[in-house]
């Protein structure tokens, strides 16, 4: 099992759409100060349901939303969605991928996914 994608849209600075393919081998993401690489590492602990605010460093669920800046107004809603191999079946069901999405909107209403079905949080832990 290995992650293979994270999705990222309107999550924290991630106003456009982003995606990133992680093939076998990566182990790690670099890059400059205030490059993200902490929105990243946040994306993933919110997608599987984090609920403390303060390890993603926020104070209210809708501070995950991209709040818009000089160039770029703000979105409605943030989605990540994070994407396993399965192929070994690890996770014992019979999809080669799992993805899991959660998504969350300007008035505080969020929902989860596996595999672009809804499902609830117990679900995915």
């Amino acid at each position: 099992m290995h992650l293979k994608r994270l999705e990222l849209f309107g999550f924290k600075t991630f106003a456009e759409r982003t995606e990133l393919d992680f093939s076998p081998g990566v182990t790690a993401i670099v890059g400059p100060n205030g490059s993200g690489k902490s929105n990243l590492a946040e994306a993933i602990l919110w997608v599987f349901g984090e609920q403390s605010l303060k390890a993603l460093r926020s104070s209210k669920s809708v501070d995950m939303i991209f709040a818009g800046s000089k160039d770029k107004k703000a979105v409605g809603l943030a989605e990540v969605s994070l994407t396993l191999d399965n192929s070994n079946g690890d996770f014992g069901v019979d999809f080669t991928e799992l993805t899991v999405t959660r998504r969350v909107y300007r008035s505080g209403e969020g929902e989860y996914l596996i595999n672009r079905v809804p499902c609830r949080m117990r679900d995915i832990h």
